[in-house]
């Protein structure tokens, strides 16, 4: 299951670093400056969280428990940066009620990655 979710989440950072390219070359031209800051919120959050979900993967292999961080992790930045991007596309103001779902995975899966690197230093026969 680690290499599967490493898999996801190089995969889903190649995408980050595409859609961040896109928004400097293509859409910095064509966008009003607020909806460029609010596409550029979406890559900086999608970028960090898909790093944050390899190193989980990675160490789910030694904490019990990163696994479920990495799959918070990248649910939460699917979620957020995906509404944030179709907000920006469509002008739909529904989009961006839909982002903080998102924000909060990302949340707890930063929450449950503390928790299960905390008990496993307390307790290494539990990792």
């Amino acid at each position: 299951m680690a290499q599967v979710l490493l898999a996801l989440a190089a995969a889903w950072g190649a995408l980050g670093v595409a859609l961040g390219a896109f928004g400097a070359h293509a859409l910095s031209s064509v966008l009003r400056p607020e909806r460029l800051a609010t596409f550029e919120t979406g890559v900086q959050y999608h970028l960090v969280h898909a790093a944050a979900a390899a190193v989980a993967a990675v160490a789910s292999e030694r904490v019990r428990g990163a696994r479920l961080s990495a799959l918070l992790l990248l649910a939460g930045s699917v979620v957020f940066s995906s509404s944030l991007y179709a907000l920006v596309a469509t002008d739909l103001g529904l989009f961006g009620a839909i982002a903080p779902i998102g924000g909060a995975g990302m949340i707890g899966g930063w929450l449950v990655l503390a928790w299960s690197a905390w008990r496993t230093r307390s307790d290494p026969r539990r990792g």
